[in-house]
Protein backbone atom coordinates (compact mmCIF):
# COMPACT_ATOMS: atom_id res chain seq x y z
CA UNK A 1 0.00 0.00 0.00
CA UNK A 2 1.22 3.87 -0.86
CA UNK A 3 1.77 6.49 1.96
CA UNK A 4 -1.78 6.75 2.96
CA UNK A 5 -1.61 3.79 4.95
CA UNK A 6 1.47 3.55 6.25
CA UNK A 7 2.82 0.79 4.24
CA UNK A 8 5.24 1.95 2.04
CA UNK A 9 9.59 2.15 3.44
CA UNK A 10 12.43 0.73 3.35
CA UNK A 11 16.22 1.99 3.58
CA UNK A 12 17.42 5.20 1.58
CA UNK A 13 18.16 2.97 -1.82
CA UNK A 14 18.33 -0.72 -0.23
CA UNK A 15 17.58 -3.74 -2.79
CA UNK A 16 14.31 -5.75 -2.57
CA UNK A 17 14.55 -8.81 -0.42
CA UNK A 18 12.89 -10.78 -3.61
CA UNK A 19 14.33 -12.87 -6.28
CA UNK A 20 11.09 -12.67 -8.81
CA UNK A 21 10.98 -15.96 -10.53
CA UNK A 22 7.83 -15.50 -13.17
CA UNK A 23 5.19 -14.24 -14.05
CA UNK A 24 2.25 -13.57 -11.55
CA UNK A 25 -0.53 -15.97 -12.10
CA UNK A 26 -3.22 -15.20 -9.08
CA UNK A 27 -4.59 -17.80 -7.38
CA UNK A 28 -7.80 -18.78 -5.92
CA UNK A 29 -7.11 -20.42 -2.50
CA UNK A 30 -9.82 -21.62 0.11
CA UNK A 31 -8.50 -20.87 3.74
CA UNK A 32 -10.68 -23.81 5.11
CA UNK A 33 -8.30 -26.30 2.44
CA UNK A 34 -5.71 -28.96 3.89
CA UNK A 35 -3.38 -27.74 1.92
CA UNK A 36 -3.88 -23.83 2.09
CA UNK A 37 -0.47 -23.13 3.75
CA UNK A 38 1.38 -24.97 0.92
CA UNK A 39 -0.24 -23.14 -1.80
CA UNK A 40 -0.14 -19.58 0.09
CA UNK A 41 3.58 -20.25 0.30
CA UNK A 42 3.93 -21.25 -3.11
CA UNK A 43 2.17 -18.12 -4.43
CA UNK A 44 3.92 -16.04 -1.82
CA UNK A 45 7.15 -16.89 -3.58
CA UNK A 46 6.25 -16.65 -7.36
CA UNK A 47 3.50 -13.35 -6.83
CA UNK A 48 2.86 -12.57 -3.57
CA UNK A 49 -0.97 -12.01 -4.58
CA UNK A 50 -3.56 -14.59 -3.53
CA UNK A 51 -7.71 -14.37 -3.84
CA UNK A 52 -8.63 -15.99 -0.60
CA UNK A 53 -11.93 -17.58 -0.14
CA UNK A 54 -13.45 -19.75 2.95
CA UNK A 55 -11.98 -16.50 5.16
CA UNK A 56 -15.25 -16.45 7.35
CA UNK A 57 -16.39 -12.93 6.62
CA UNK A 58 -20.05 -12.94 4.56
CA UNK A 59 -20.51 -10.84 1.95
CA UNK A 60 -23.46 -8.43 3.51
CA UNK A 61 -20.47 -7.38 5.84
CA UNK A 62 -18.50 -6.08 2.71
CA UNK A 63 -21.83 -4.66 1.20
CA UNK A 64 -22.71 -2.80 4.34
CA UNK A 65 -19.42 -1.26 4.44
CA UNK A 66 -18.84 -0.48 1.36
CA UNK A 67 -22.66 1.37 1.43
CA UNK A 68 -21.66 3.27 4.34
CA UNK A 69 -18.63 4.85 2.75
CA UNK A 70 -21.13 6.07 -0.12
CA UNK A 71 -22.83 7.89 2.78
CA UNK A 72 -19.72 9.13 4.47
CA UNK A 73 -17.59 10.14 1.09
CA UNK A 74 -21.07 12.22 -0.01
CA UNK A 75 -20.77 14.64 2.96
CA UNK A 76 -20.41 18.30 1.73
CA UNK A 77 -16.86 20.09 2.32
CA UNK A 78 -17.40 21.42 5.23
CA UNK A 79 -17.97 18.62 7.09
CA UNK A 80 -14.56 16.98 5.58
CA UNK A 81 -12.65 19.80 6.38
CA UNK A 82 -13.83 19.89 10.14
CA UNK A 83 -12.67 15.87 10.11
CA UNK A 84 -9.38 16.48 8.23
CA UNK A 85 -6.54 14.62 8.65
CA UNK A 86 -3.75 16.85 10.75
CA UNK A 87 -0.11 16.66 10.90
CA UNK A 88 0.14 15.34 14.93
CA UNK A 89 -3.29 13.06 14.19
CA UNK A 90 -3.15 10.63 11.06
CA UNK A 91 -7.37 10.16 11.32
CA UNK A 92 -9.45 11.65 9.19
CA UNK A 93 -10.10 12.90 5.64
CA UNK A 94 -8.01 12.82 3.45
CA UNK A 95 -8.31 15.75 0.77
CA UNK A 96 -8.68 14.52 -3.31
CA UNK A 97 -5.16 14.47 -4.49
CA UNK A 98 -4.06 15.24 -1.70
CA UNK A 99 -0.82 13.63 -1.20
CA UNK A 100 1.72 13.56 -4.13
CA UNK A 101 3.18 10.25 -5.11
CA UNK A 102 6.97 8.72 -3.49
CA UNK A 103 8.41 9.81 -6.71
CA UNK A 104 7.18 12.54 -9.32
CA UNK A 105 7.89 10.67 -11.83
CA UNK A 106 5.68 7.90 -10.48
CA UNK A 107 2.68 10.32 -11.67
CA UNK A 108 3.94 12.47 -13.39
CA UNK A 109 4.17 14.91 -10.66
CA UNK A 110 -0.18 14.77 -10.15
CA UNK A 111 -1.81 13.70 -6.72
CA UNK A 112 -2.88 10.85 -6.73
CA UNK A 113 -7.34 10.62 -7.54
CA UNK A 114 -8.52 9.22 -4.20
CA UNK A 115 -10.07 11.12 -1.46
CA UNK A 116 -9.97 9.02 1.93
CA UNK A 117 -10.67 8.18 5.54
CA UNK A 118 -7.99 7.03 7.46
CA UNK A 119 -8.45 5.05 10.44
CA UNK A 120 -6.30 3.07 13.20
CA UNK A 121 -6.61 0.44 15.70
CA UNK A 122 -8.69 1.49 18.48
CA UNK A 123 -6.80 1.69 21.45
CA UNK A 124 -8.04 1.90 24.87
CA UNK A 125 -7.36 5.70 26.33
CA UNK A 126 -5.93 4.17 29.25
CA UNK A 127 -3.50 1.41 27.73
CA UNK A 128 -0.30 2.12 28.72
CA UNK A 129 1.21 2.21 25.49
CA UNK A 130 -0.34 5.69 25.06
CA UNK A 131 2.60 6.60 27.04
CA UNK A 132 4.84 4.29 25.13
CA UNK A 133 4.45 5.67 21.69
CA UNK A 134 2.31 9.10 20.10
CA UNK A 135 1.19 6.78 17.47
CA UNK A 136 -1.37 5.38 19.89
CA UNK A 137 -4.97 7.75 19.86
CA UNK A 138 -8.76 7.46 19.64
CA UNK A 139 -10.12 7.44 15.79
CA UNK A 140 -12.05 10.44 14.84
CA UNK A 141 -15.62 9.41 14.18
CA UNK A 142 -18.09 11.70 12.14
CA UNK A 143 -21.04 12.72 14.49
CA UNK A 144 -22.84 12.78 11.47
CA UNK A 145 -22.60 9.21 10.76
CA UNK A 146 -22.71 7.10 13.65
CA UNK A 147 -23.18 3.48 12.04
CA UNK A 148 -19.79 4.36 10.72
CA UNK A 149 -18.39 3.53 13.61
CA UNK A 150 -20.56 0.64 14.19
CA UNK A 151 -20.04 -1.15 11.18
CA UNK A 152 -16.17 -0.73 11.18
CA UNK A 153 -16.05 -1.80 14.63
CA UNK A 154 -17.63 -4.89 13.29
CA UNK A 155 -15.32 -5.26 10.09
CA UNK A 156 -12.34 -4.92 11.92
CA UNK A 157 -13.11 -7.77 14.59
CA UNK A 158 -13.92 -9.60 11.34
CA UNK A 159 -10.40 -8.85 9.78
CA UNK A 160 -8.55 -9.50 12.86
CA UNK A 161 -10.19 -13.10 12.53
CA UNK A 162 -9.67 -13.64 9.46
CA UNK A 163 -6.23 -12.64 9.10
CA UNK A 164 -5.22 -14.87 12.11
CA UNK A 165 -5.27 -17.93 10.31
CA UNK A 166 -4.06 -16.49 7.24
CA UNK A 167 -0.86 -15.25 8.87
CA UNK A 168 0.06 -18.53 10.67
CA UNK A 169 -0.22 -20.20 7.07
CA UNK A 170 2.55 -18.02 6.01
CA UNK A 171 4.57 -18.59 9.07
CA UNK A 172 3.73 -22.52 8.57
CA UNK A 173 5.01 -22.05 5.32
CA UNK A 174 8.31 -20.76 6.09
CA UNK A 175 8.55 -23.83 8.85
CA UNK A 176 8.11 -21.52 11.74
CA UNK A 177 5.95 -21.73 14.59
CA UNK A 178 2.27 -20.61 13.22
CA UNK A 179 2.04 -18.46 16.27
CA UNK A 180 5.22 -16.30 15.66
CA UNK A 181 3.08 -13.52 14.03
CA UNK A 182 -0.21 -13.20 16.46
CA UNK A 183 3.05 -12.71 19.22
CA UNK A 184 4.18 -8.94 18.02
CA UNK A 185 0.44 -8.05 17.16
CA UNK A 186 -0.71 -7.61 20.69
CA UNK A 187 -0.85 -3.72 20.36
CA UNK A 188 -0.88 -3.38 16.67
CA UNK A 189 -0.26 -0.32 14.43
CA UNK A 190 -2.73 -2.15 12.31
CA UNK A 191 -4.87 0.46 10.30
CA UNK A 192 -7.49 1.06 7.29
CA UNK A 193 -8.01 3.67 4.76
CA UNK A 194 -11.49 4.54 3.41
CA UNK A 195 -10.91 4.93 -0.27
CA UNK A 196 -13.18 7.21 -2.74
CA UNK A 197 -11.73 6.60 -6.45
CA UNK A 198 -13.63 9.45 -8.32
CA UNK A 199 -14.90 8.16 -12.22
CA UNK A 200 -13.07 9.23 -14.68
CA UNK A 201 -12.83 8.48 -18.15
CA UNK A 202 -11.43 4.63 -19.51
CA UNK A 203 -8.65 6.53 -21.77
CA UNK A 204 -7.25 8.34 -18.49
CA UNK A 205 -3.68 7.76 -17.44
CA UNK A 206 -4.58 9.30 -14.20
CA UNK A 207 -3.43 7.18 -11.00
CA UNK A 208 -6.14 5.96 -8.20
CA UNK A 209 -2.81 5.24 -6.24
CA UNK A 210 0.77 5.04 -7.96
CA UNK A 211 2.83 1.92 -8.11
CA UNK A 212 3.91 1.33 -4.83
CA UNK A 213 4.37 -2.39 -2.62
CA UNK A 214 3.02 -2.36 0.77
CA UNK A 215 5.27 -2.23 3.74
CA UNK A 216 3.11 -3.86 6.27
CA UNK A 217 2.92 -7.32 6.56
CA UNK A 218 0.05 -8.42 4.59
CA UNK A 219 -3.07 -6.54 3.36
CA UNK A 220 -6.44 -7.26 3.45
CA UNK A 221 -8.94 -6.32 0.54
CA UNK A 222 -12.57 -6.60 -0.90
CA UNK A 223 -12.17 -5.83 -4.66
CA UNK A 224 -15.90 -5.09 -5.08
CA UNK A 225 -17.37 -5.02 -8.55
CA UNK A 226 -15.85 -1.40 -9.75
CA UNK A 227 -12.50 -2.96 -11.32
CA UNK A 228 -9.06 -0.75 -10.13
CA UNK A 229 -6.96 -2.69 -8.66
CA UNK A 230 -3.20 -4.05 -11.25
CA UNK A 231 -0.23 -6.11 -9.96
CA UNK A 232 2.93 -5.71 -12.06
CA UNK A 233 4.24 -8.90 -13.82
CA UNK A 234 7.22 -9.78 -14.33
CA UNK A 235 7.64 -8.44 -17.75
CA UNK A 236 6.10 -5.11 -17.06
CA UNK A 237 2.61 -5.50 -17.68
CA UNK A 238 0.28 -4.77 -15.14
CA UNK A 239 -2.82 -7.33 -14.61
CA UNK A 240 -6.01 -7.33 -13.10
CA UNK A 241 -6.23 -10.11 -9.92
CA UNK A 242 -9.48 -12.34 -11.03
CA UNK A 243 -11.48 -12.44 -7.46
CA UNK A 244 -14.45 -13.75 -6.86
CA UNK A 245 -17.09 -11.34 -5.67
CA UNK A 246 -16.57 -13.10 -2.07
CA UNK A 247 -12.65 -13.22 -1.92
CA UNK A 248 -10.09 -11.24 0.11
CA UNK A 249 -7.30 -10.07 -2.14
CA UNK A 250 -4.32 -11.01 0.43
CA UNK A 251 -1.12 -9.73 -0.47
CA UNK A 252 2.45 -9.71 1.28
CA UNK A 253 4.04 -6.74 2.32
CA UNK A 254 7.76 -5.53 2.83
CA UNK A 255 7.79 -6.62 6.31
CA UNK A 256 6.80 -10.27 5.47
CA UNK A 257 8.83 -10.20 3.03
CA UNK A 258 12.08 -9.17 4.98
CA UNK A 259 11.31 -11.37 7.98
CA UNK A 260 10.74 -14.80 5.16
CA UNK A 261 14.32 -13.61 4.12
CA UNK A 262 13.08 -12.73 0.70
CA UNK A 263 11.32 -15.96 0.37
CA UNK A 264 8.07 -14.47 0.20
CA UNK A 265 7.82 -11.37 -2.03
CA UNK A 266 6.40 -7.97 -1.95
CA UNK A 267 4.95 -7.19 -5.74
CA UNK A 268 4.44 -3.21 -6.73
CA UNK A 269 0.55 -3.13 -7.30
CA UNK A 270 -2.04 0.38 -7.95
CA UNK A 271 -5.02 1.57 -8.78
CA UNK A 272 -6.35 2.77 -12.17
CA UNK A 273 -10.29 3.26 -11.84
CA UNK A 274 -10.91 3.30 -16.13
CA UNK A 275 -14.30 2.13 -15.54
CA UNK A 276 -16.29 4.99 -15.40
CA UNK A 277 -17.71 4.35 -12.55
CA UNK A 278 -17.06 5.04 -9.01
CA UNK A 279 -15.00 2.79 -6.99
CA UNK A 280 -15.05 2.50 -2.93
CA UNK A 281 -12.48 -0.20 -1.59
CA UNK A 282 -11.22 -0.14 2.69
CA UNK A 283 -8.20 -1.69 2.67
CA UNK A 284 -7.10 -3.13 6.46
CA UNK A 285 -3.16 -3.15 6.54
CA UNK A 286 -2.09 -5.54 9.24
CA UNK A 287 0.89 -3.52 11.09
CA UNK A 288 2.73 -5.13 14.35
CA UNK A 289 3.47 -3.43 17.38
CA UNK A 290 5.37 0.39 17.65
CA UNK A 291 8.56 -1.60 19.40
CA UNK A 292 8.57 -4.66 16.87
CA UNK A 293 11.83 -4.77 14.76
CA UNK A 294 11.52 -6.88 11.90
CA UNK A 295 14.39 -9.26 10.78
CA UNK A 296 14.83 -12.38 9.08
CA UNK A 297 13.53 -15.27 10.65
CA UNK A 298 15.51 -17.40 8.44
CA UNK A 299 18.66 -16.53 6.53
CA UNK A 300 18.16 -14.56 3.51
CA UNK A 301 18.26 -15.05 -0.06
CA UNK A 302 20.62 -13.95 -2.67
CA UNK A 303 20.00 -10.56 -3.24
CA UNK A 304 18.06 -9.95 0.22
CA UNK A 305 19.58 -7.04 1.51
CA UNK A 306 16.41 -4.78 3.03
CA UNK A 307 17.62 -3.37 6.24
CA UNK A 308 15.72 -4.30 9.54
CA UNK A 309 12.67 -2.66 9.94
CA UNK A 310 12.01 -0.73 13.28
CA UNK A 311 8.38 -0.50 13.25
CA UNK A 312 7.37 2.70 15.25
CA UNK A 313 10.02 4.76 13.42
CA UNK A 314 8.98 3.79 9.78
CA UNK A 315 5.13 4.42 10.58
CA UNK A 316 6.44 7.67 12.13
CA UNK A 317 8.27 8.27 9.14
CA UNK A 318 5.90 7.58 6.56
CA UNK A 319 2.86 9.70 8.34
CA UNK A 320 5.16 12.52 8.64
CA UNK A 321 6.45 12.47 4.94
CA UNK A 322 2.65 12.20 3.70
CA UNK A 323 2.78 15.87 3.72
CA UNK A 324 3.12 17.79 0.53
CA UNK A 325 5.87 20.05 2.33
CA UNK A 326 7.85 17.26 3.95
CA UNK A 327 10.86 14.91 2.42
CA UNK A 328 11.43 11.30 3.47
CA UNK A 329 14.63 11.40 6.23
CA UNK A 330 17.62 10.39 4.03
CA UNK A 331 18.26 8.46 7.68
CA UNK A 332 15.03 7.00 7.07
CA UNK A 333 13.02 4.51 4.95
CA UNK A 334 12.57 4.73 1.77
CA UNK A 335 8.86 4.77 0.49
CA UNK A 336 8.65 1.51 -1.59
CA UNK A 337 8.77 2.53 -4.99
CA UNK A 338 9.15 0.62 -8.27
CA UNK A 339 13.37 1.25 -8.52
CA UNK A 340 13.27 -1.49 -5.49
CA UNK A 341 12.38 -4.41 -8.05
Amino acid sequence: MPRIAASTTASATPESCANRPSDPVIPVLDARAGNFAAELRRASRDVGFVSVVGHGIPETLFDRVRSTLRTLFAFSDEQKRELMIEPHNYRGFIPLSFFTPNRVEANGDRGDRYEGYKLHWECPPDHAVMDACDLYGPNRWPADLPELRSVIHEYWAACDRAAAPIMAAYADGLGVDPDVFARWHATPLTNMTLLHYPAQPPASDAMGIHPHKDTNVITLLHPGDVPGLEVRSRDGEWITPDAPSDALVVNVGEMLELWSGGKYIATPHRVVNRSGHERYSFPFFVVPNHDVVVEPLLPRRAGCTTKPMPVGALSAEVWRTNWPDETPSTAGHDLGTLDRT
